[in-house]
């Protein structure tokens, strides 16, 4: 637990002052950053190589987070959030309190609630959503564990958190699309 906390505090102060980490995430390596900081956001962007078109999702670590980043939330999220078996990313619409450059042109974004320990723990010391995207060029395969990152993400980081580094990540998360007047959509099992 001291090592999850110390690298908490290491993550914590880089993202206050608009760095990007590399950390592992519920589901595989991620680079993220504070998802209201549309400066931060673009960095990874231009990390990934990826246009600012293709929108990038958000971490929050329970209800109060989910909350503040939308406007409504439909109670199917819910329902299909206590019914989920993986972590589920679920794209939700009109979010606020984000960077601008995080939301898609449909004006939605997709959020996943988090209970792995480091997750949780860096988003409750920032008390805001985590910018979680994979740690790889756009286009390129995602890596399944740390050594499969290319060093050009690597050395572009600030900080690459020393946890879970030997760890074979899970696969990618569920996503699936809610509307406000309750379409549901799945994108990906």
């Amino acid at each position: 637990m001291e090592e999850i906390n110390k690298e908490v505090h290491e993550a914590y102060e880089i993202i206050k002052n608009g760095g990007v980490i590399l950390y592992p995430t519920d589901t595989v390596w991620g680079l993220g950053c504070d998802a209201t900081n549309e400066d931060a956001v673009k960095r990874i962007y231009e990390i990934k190589k990826r246009a600012e078109s293709k929108s990038m999702i958000v971490l929050v670590n329970g209800d109060r987070l989910l909350y503040q980043v939308f406007r409504n939330i439909p109670q199917v999220a819910f329902d299909i959030l206590d019914c989920a078996e993986k972590p589920t990313t679920l794209i939700l619409d009109e979010p606020k309190t984000v960077a601008k450059n995080l939301i898609a042109e449909d004006d939605s974004l997709g959020i996943r609630i988090v209970t792995t320990p480091f997750c949780f723990k860096l988003i409750e010391r920032m008390k805001r959503p985590l910018v979680s995207t994979s740690a790889n060029i756009s286009g390129e395969p995602t890596p399944t564990r740390f050594s499969e990152i290319s060093q050009e993400i690597i050395n572009a980081v600030d900080y690459v958190v020393k946890l879970d580094q030997d760890k074979i990540c899970k696969k990618s998360s569920t996503v699936i699309k809610l509307t406000n007047d309750s379409q549901v959509k799945i994108l990906r099992k």
